[in-house]
């Protein structure tokens, strides 16, 4: 007789298995006692990082060196990327000590930079932008010398006066993530329009040109070499001062797969490809992630901007 239990009923097909990762994107489980110690900071304040709901491979070296990168807005989004591995659904009211706590994580983590990301909150009437408003202002005056870097969702239907407020309370680095191609995004990225994004980060420069902005695309998704170079070209015409670029993993076999492992000479190549455009800063690894590293990059991004206005001022003169 045989055993069928292994066997699917006739009307649901077998789910494809995941590529095996190669040893270039595999990292040392978290086991450390900084790890230990930042998750439970952020579980005594109520807090969501997207280290955890994102499942990011960096989560143990980050949380060894107390870096985190902090959800506001809640743990469920209103959105359902192909990519992402939030949860997708109703969303809780906002906490209205969220920002507090936020600056509370800062201090006792003695954080010189700060990443704040959050869900999409397309229920909310601003689409959440005054609590990135509250946390910026919190933060501003709890922890005055550490520098704001905000990874924002592209407030559909709501984003000028969103990033005017935004812009206002004085964010360091406004980062929107492109994540994609955009001949991918009715398949990664249903919910967005790839040209709305770009007017987003387009929006902030054009606010106050002193905010360094910052964007990022997923590798391994079935993207071609021409598409990339054209997004590359689409975010300097959009005045985008740093790229990111890391390999998509596939959270669950409910995700899209992953088409291909990159290597890291790719990535590399992709870098100086960037770099040969003009970004003041690139990121490009297989575990690049957007607040990966996030204030050595910022760090490195103010003294290029700095040295670039040396440059031309001493060429002016001259």
């Amino acid at each position: 007789m045989n055993d069928l239990s292994s066997v699917p009923p006739k009307d649901e097909a077998p789910r494809p298995a995941r590529q095996r990762k190669p040893d270039w994107i595999r990292v040392k489980a978290p086991v450390s006692k900084g790890y230990n110690e930042t998750r439970k900071l952020m579980r005594d304040l109520n807090l969501n990082t997207v280290c955890e709901e994102a499942a990011c491979p960096n989560i143990g070296e980050c949380w060894t060196k107390k870096h985190a990168t902090v959800m506001i807005l809640g743990d469920v989004c209103t959105r359902a990327c192909a990519f992402c591995n939030v949860k997708t659904g109703m969303p809780r009211m906002v906490d209205s000590m969220e920002p507090d706590n936020v600056a509370i994580a800062a201090g006792k983590m003695g954080l010189e930079h700060i990443v704040i990301t959050s869900v999409d909150r397309d229920d909310l009437p601003d689409g959440g932008a005054g609590q990135f408003v509250k946390v910026i202002n919190s933060l501003r005056r709890e922890t005055p010398n550490t520098t704001i870097e905000i990874l924002t969702p592209d407030f559909r239907g709501k984003m000028r006066p969103a990033v005017e407020a935004i812009c206002e309370a004085g964010p360091d680095v406004y980062n929107h993530n492109l994540e994609t191609v955009p001949r991918l995004y009715p398949t990664i990225r249903p919910g967005a329009r790839y040209y709305a994004s770009l007017r987003l980060l387009e929006e902030v420069k054009r606010h106050d040109p002193m905010i360094f902005t910052k964007s990022g695309i997923m590798l391994g998704l079935g993207e071609q070499r021409l598409e990339v170079h054209q997004v590359m070209d689409d975010m300097r015409s959009a005045g985008i001062d740093f790229m990111t670029m890391g390999q998509y993993l596939q959270p669950t076999l409910k995700h899209a797969k992953v088409e291909d492992f990159v290597t890291p000479d790719a990535f590399k190549a992709y870098g100086s490809i960037a770099r040969a455009k003009g970004f003041l800063q690139v990121a490009s690894t297989p575990l690049t992630r957007s607040s990966y590293h996030a204030g050595d990059d910022f760090a490195e991004m103010k003294a290029a901007r700095a040295a670039k206005l040396a440059k031309s001022e001493a060429r002016a003169k001259g």
